[in-house]
């Protein structure tokens, strides 16, 4: 916000936040006073208990919305159960947002929940726009006072609202962006829904570098600054700066359609020539960007690291030894494979590649005796061949680069096979399948290096010797593997390999699965999504099918 415009730091919210995802749980607060099961004239009044009636819940809304439409905040506030939060929100509505004429329709109630519309004025500077959004809000009862109140949340006033969330209303931060692709096609939030945030981070870090000038606006500013503002109104339009990405429109597009078919699901594309970005897309509830910022564990697709580790370090080879028995026990702790794998005592590392078979990795997490590992060697084989862990990733906007922590204990060998304390996302898996394609490791970008003298992080790859052996076990696993079934029709040159990661406390696995196509790589997640090949699979495939 430039001088002179206001703003107000939206109260707290009650939230938990899992994975980057937000979900917010609310009290039902059913709870008596210090005076429960006191009785006769003399004792005070018992506080009435249990879920708010029909009657309650309608008439505690329609106070409530009365004193928002009056603009009397403090009122408003007091129908709450937590009015020092409410207070400064409701204020900030009329003052920084300069939203007036408030017009509040309820809708019908369903149970303790109303949903409700609502239409008013923003005005500033002598601009005046209409404003139309909906909302919802849930009734509880007080924990002390035992009245139906307002449960509250950020999200009554605005559902875009969050904790640390500001209303800002006058000249806009930033100067608005016209993102374009590689081939100068415009990118839209409309046309692309999973670009919407990441459109927002790059206008607030590259909109005055763009060349555009700012607009008057209602929006909300994030307490996040990497995230940008979000407008919710223009009043009065700027001039928009020309911002060029990597991103391919029709990639993009082939992610977006690709997406919808499953829920908590999150891709990315990239070139391996350059390390561009060519789509990035999320279907989520919320606005999280888990294809760059997710830190899951990746399952099986981490055996793409391992058994770089192997070759590199002269343990093993591609048509080397690597029984793939029942059961695998490393200190302790017994490993098995996936259910109805037959154990092969003959397997070869391409063919537990292949199956994935998670005892043929782990009997050999303990390298050889002429060539032993240690807890640190899938650490380094992560980080300096295939640049991740080591926090320096500067794609364009925010990004995790993964983690390959070392690691004692069983979590070494879980650590081989995705699981233990490794986390990655689809960015990070595209890379590695990119390095492993083309032995050199490119630094993901969404937008040139150039725009921003920014240094990006370097590794030294992988040797040709190791390219070759990844290559052919990946082509292996797309014709013949557990891949064959995503991967099918797909021609050209081609590899994949599938995962399924085991998370504590859930019936079903994540979804992984990577794959390159010529000069394309993609990753894609399913969280809950189960066998790799089944949910994120068709999601990668489907990308690689657009090529580059």
């Amino acid at each position: 916000m430039r001088k002179g415009a206001k703003a107000a730091i939206v109260g707290s919210v009650f939230a938990v936040m899992v994975g980057g995802a937000g979900y917010g749980a609310y009290n039902v607060v059913t709870a008596l006073s210090g005076d429960e099961g006191t009785s006769g004239s003399s004792g005070p009044a018992a506080v009435k208990t249990g879920p708010p009636s029909a009657n309650e819940v309608k008439e505690a809304s329609e106070k409530f919305f009365a004193a928002w439409e009056k603009g009397s905040a403090v009122t408003a506030a007091a129908l709450t159960n937590n009015d020092a939060d409410a207070e400064p929100v409701l204020s900030s509505y009329s003052e920084a947002g300069h939203i007036a004429k408030v017009q509040i329709t309820p809708g019908t109630p369903s149970g303790a929940s109303v949903p409700f519309s609502v239409k008013a004025t923003v005005s500033f500077d002598g601009k005046s726009k209409p404003l139309s959004y909906d909302s919802e809000l849930t009734v509880v009862r007080g924990l002390t006072t035992g009245k139906a109140l307002v449960d509250w949340k950020p999200s009554v006033v605005h559902p875009e609202l969050a904790k640390g969330d500001t209303f800002v209303t006058g000249e806009a931060a930033n100067p608005p962006i016209e993102a374009v692709d590689r081939n100068n096609v415009v990118l839209t939030a409309e046309k692309y829904p999973s670009l919407g945030p990441i459109l927002d981070e790059l206008r607030g870090k590259y909109g005055e570098s763009a060349g555009g000038t700012a607009g008057v606006e209602l929006a909300i500013r994030h307490e996040d600054e990497n995230a940008g503002d979000t407008t919710l109104l223009t009043l009065a339009k700027g001039e928009p700066g020309k911002l060029k990405t990597t991103l391919s429109a029709s990639v993009q597009a082939s992610a977006e359609k690709a997406v919808k078919e499953y829920d908590q699901s999150s891709v990315v594309a990239v070139k391996p020539s350059t390390g561009e970005v060519l789509a990035v897309a999320n279907n989520r509830k919320d606005a999280f960007n888990a294809a760059f910022l997710g830190r899951v564990a990746p399952g099986s697709t981490m055996k793409i690291i391992t058994a770089a580790m192997l070759i590199d370090n002269g343990v093993a080879s591609m048509n080397g030894p690597a029984p793939c028995t029942p059961t695998a026990i490393w200190q302790s702790q017994t490993f098995k494979n996936l259910t109805n794998m037959q154990p092969n005592e003959n397997a070869t590392l391409l063919n537990d590649f292949m199956r994935s078979c998670n005892t043929g990795f782990i009997n050999l997490i303990d390298g050889t005796e002429a060539n032993p590992l240690t807890d640190e060697s899938l650490t380094t084989e992560a980080q300096s061949r295939f640049g991740l862990g080591q926090d320096n990733w500067k794609t364009g906007i925010a990004s995790f680069d993964g983690s390959v922590p070392a690691s004692g204990g069983p979590d070494r060998a879980a650590n081989a096979i995705g699981q233990g304390q490794v986390q990655m996302n689809p960015l990070n898996l595209a890379s590695v399948t990119a390095t492993a394609m083309t032995g050199t490791f490119r630094q993901p970008v969404i937008v040139s290096p150039e725009l921003d003298d920014r240094q990006l992080a370097s590794a030294k790859g992988l040797p040709s010797n190791t390219v070759s052996q990844l290559r052919s076990m990946m082509n292996a696993t797309a014709v013949n593997g557990t891949a064959a079934k995503a991967m099918a029709g797909l021609g050209g040159s081609i590899g994949a390999k599938t995962g399924s990661a085991e998370i504590d406390g859930k019936a079903v696995s994540d979804s992984w699965f990577t794959g390159y196509r010529n000069d394309i790589s993609a990753a894609a997640l399913v969280q809950g999504g189960g066998h790799g090949g089944d949910a994120a699979g068709p999601i990668v495939a489907a990308v690689l099918r657009t090529g580059g």
